[in-house]
């Protein structure tokens, strides 16, 4: 089962923010936030750390995809 994160890209575009800003205002790694683009694991930490900062769920920035 994989994952997809084009939720959280649309959300970003919703709310007018761009992946550098999330970076810096979540306090993620340029690293993590490759991974997320690439649709790679991440750690929970940093979803969290993202739902925070856009006031939003896990679920509405990912969903599994088989």
């Amino acid at each position: 089962m994989a994952v997809s994160y084009n939720k959280l890209w649309k959300l970003l575009i919703d709310k007018n923010m761009s992946k550098t800003q999330l970076i810096k205002a979540a306090k993620i790694s340029t690293n993590a936030m490759a991974k997320l683009g690439k649709n790679e694991d991440v750690r929970v930490e940093v979803l969290v750390k993202i739902c925070s900062v856009l006031d939003c769920t896990m679920d509405d920035i990912m969903d599994f995809v088989d």
